[in-house]
């Protein structure tokens, strides 16, 4: 039945209006039409708890709701509540006769070319776009309604209700999604933490900052059109939409992190904070990000539950929600790690540089890589070497030396300021790794000294394929190797966090994080 009518709604003649196409969108809750010039939005008869679409009127009365909330920050863009009829030829939502069997939102089309995520793929958006939305955003938040209904949700009763909503919803995918392991961290995070923010949060009610919100935050609900479209907000439940103005903003800047834009976060918060004079939210952002990483590995992992779905369509879905869970872990062991030096050894093509980037990816920093900073100092491009220059132009000592005092440089600067800082880099010598580790001594830091190793079969094999990457930084060649591996200065024992780079990246990341005693 539903098949059937999701083959009649893909035909031009069952809209109103002229259109060459439609398309289909389908997430967990929704059935989205698009035609040339508009949206229609069908939701799913499902019922998830903190969502029951099971009849018809609960549907009408939601499409109400998602037409009145979102005129907030569409205006113009939201159209009305339309009929979804029967006929001989399926369902239509053109004026035609025949029983009503379902309503649905219309909506202009709003350009997708403009949509925030397909213009942080194209490398579109910079500070200025992310100021711009923060302060559509603070605009909203402070005109957006308050009151004893609304201030009840931001309790810590409440908070914690949430929470446990989300803990048993997922617990159905451990093992599959997420790790027993990883879910007793944050159930264990989550206690403590609200145990000891009780005071803070209290005042965030006190200070008004519980807020009809958007709920719905994301990069994919996000249009840079002739002005800034936030659209899809949270209708169906109020208690998702009555959150603190903390919680609203950080799905955005979890977003942000999920699609690897790290360097946007800061602009959107320093914007935000100037327009609305918020500094306190920034001791619950973390927890807030988390917990929007935890809803969106859940509700992605409710598609696998989807008899219909094919099966490179669950597979991608399956490593979404995972990567959405590790991310909400990722913000918990962030509480754990005090400002500290992290760096990375091993020869070229043991893995450093995927298991840097998952390791920034959990822990919120963004690893700074030889390969560029070399680069960056000798204005030389993306230029490969053979093995004839393996000790000469920018490969030359005095290379090296200035690339390594740039990184223990930026490293100084960060660890002054309070700040981690990640380094990806060979330190085949053991004077430069020294040079890192009195440095981490004396800013009264952390170290880390994380080693990849893997057998050289497999390096051989990375090192080939790497060849044919263009997007490629790193010169490291097979023909290069036997003069690395011969010269590099193993850590001694003990001095160095050993990572096996063979295992699933993961297991290696995991290893990792429990030398760095961030995981048991």
């Amino acid at each position: 039945m539903i098949r059937k009518l999701i083959e009649s709604l893909l035909e031009a003649a069952a809209y109103p209006e002229p259109t060459t196409r439609v398309s289909l969108i389908e997430t967990h809750v929704s059935y989205i039409f698009l035609t040339d010039l508009y949206v229609y939005k069908v939701k799913k008869p499902v019922d998830f708890g903190f969502l029951d679409f099971t009849s018809c009127e609960r549907r009408r009365f939601y499409c109400g709701e998602e037409l009145r909330l979102n005129r907030r920050l569409c205006p113009g863009i939201y159209l009305g509540v339309v009929e979804l009829r029967e006929t001989p030829q399926g369902a239509s939502f053109a004026p035609v006769a025949g029983a009503v069997i379902d309503w649905a939102v219309k909506m202009k089309r709003l350009p997708e070319e403009r949509m925030l995520d397909h213009l942080l793929q194209k490398g579109a958006i910079g500070p200025e776009q992310m100021g711009e939305i923060a302060g559509v955003v603070a605009q909203f938040h402070g005109r957006a309604a308050r009151g004893p209904q609304i201030d009840a949700c931001g309790s810590v009763k409440a908070i914690r209700a949430n929470w446990e909503e989300n803990f048993r919803q997922a617990a159905p995918f451990q093992g599959e999604t997420v790790s027993g392991a990883d879910l007793a961290l944050l159930r264990d995070w989550v206690e403590r933490f609200l145990a000891g923010k009780r005071e803070l949060l209290q005042a965030r009610v006190e200070g008004g900052f519980i807020r009809e919100c958007d709920g719905d935050l994301h990069l994919g609900n996000i249009c840079l059109a002739e002005r800034v479209y936030i659209f899809d907000c949270i209708e169906f439940n109020e208690r998702f939409r009555y959150i603190d103005t903390a919680a609203d903003i950080a799905f955005l800047l979890m977003d942000l992190e999920y699609a690897g834009r790290l360097d946007l976060c800061r602009p959107f918060l320093e914007s935000y904070q100037n327009a609305t004079g918020d500094r306190g939210l920034a001791a619950l952002l973390g927890f807030y990000q988390a917990n929007r990483a935890f809803v969106r590995g859940k509700v992605t992992s409710f598609r696998l539950r989807e008899p219909e779905l094919a099966p490179e369509q669950r597979e991608e879905a399956a490593a979404a929600a995972a990567r959405y869970f590790r991310l909400a872990r990722g913000y918990a062991l962030r509480d754990k790690l005090s400002p500290s030096l992290i760096v990375t050894c091993g020869l070229m093509g043991s893995g450093k540089s995927a298991l840097a980037r998952e390791l920034g990816f959990q822990l919120g920093l963004v690893p700074e890589r030889s390969d560029l900073v070399r680069k960056r100092l000798a204005g030389d491009g993306n230029r490969g070497a053979d093995a004839a220059d393996y000790d000469g132009g920018i490969y030359a000592a005095d290379y090296n030396q200035a690339t390594y005092d740039a990184l223990l440089q930026a490293a100084q600067r960060a660890l002054a300021g309070g700040q981690s800082f990640l380094v990806d880099a060979t330190f085949r010598r053991a004077s430069d790794r020294a040079a890192f580790r009195e440095l981490a001594a004396r800013m009264r830091a952390g170290y880390f000294l994380i080693e990849t190793r893997c057998p050289e079969a497999l390096i051989r094999e990375r090192l080939e394929r790497r060849r044919l990457d263009p997007d490629e930084v790193s010169d490291g060649r097979w023909e290069l190797f036997p003069r690395q591996r011969s010269e590099f200065e193993e850590p001694a024992p003990g001095e160095s966090i050993v990572v096996d780079s063979s295992q699933p990246l993961d297991d290696a990341v995991d290893r990792a994080l429990a030398g760095m005693g961030l995981l048991p």
